[in-house]
């Protein structure tokens, strides 16, 4: 089967990003940057206290959350999600809904990256991000 739209540069898809809870982000901060080697790329705190952080080692990224973070909606421990960088959810909406894919229209998260959410069939979802003018990189 030929699909016209996965070759299209607005149905691109560029990086994976996976999300992982943690348990304590002091202890796997020191893991992947002290350890592994890995640089942050970003972070989101609430009240001073880390509570999200992007990391990167040459091409790859991996974002990792506390699962019970305070002030935030409690993420099931081990509710990972695999986030698709790519160029226009809009257009990935497009195609996945022109394939009968039952999905919701994709939002703009709080820091300025649009999201299509897909649940896949173990439980996780796959959220296919863009960024918009509003993201901070």
């Amino acid at each position: 089967m030929t699909d016209v739209h996965a070759d299209t540069p607005r149905a691109a898809v560029r990086e994976l990003w996976p999300l992982l809870s943690v348990r304590s982000m002091d202890a796997s901060l020191g893991f992947y940057r002290d350890q592994l080697g890995f640089e942050v790329a970003g972070t989101a705190a609430r009240d001073g206290q880390v509570y999200w952080c992007r990391l990167r080692r040459g091409g790859a990224c991996i974002m990792l959350q506390q699962f019970d973070a305070p002030g935030l909606e409690v993420v099931a421990e081990g509710h990972d999600a695999l986030y698709l960088i790519c160029e226009d959810a809009d257009a990935i909406f497009e195609e996945l809904t022109g394939r009968g894919v039952d999905v919701k229209a994709p939002t703009v998260a709080e820091y300025g990256m649009k999201q299509l959410f897909v649940p896949e069939p173990d439980g996780r979802n796959l959220i296919f991000e863009s960024p918009t003018a509003d993201w901070a990189g």
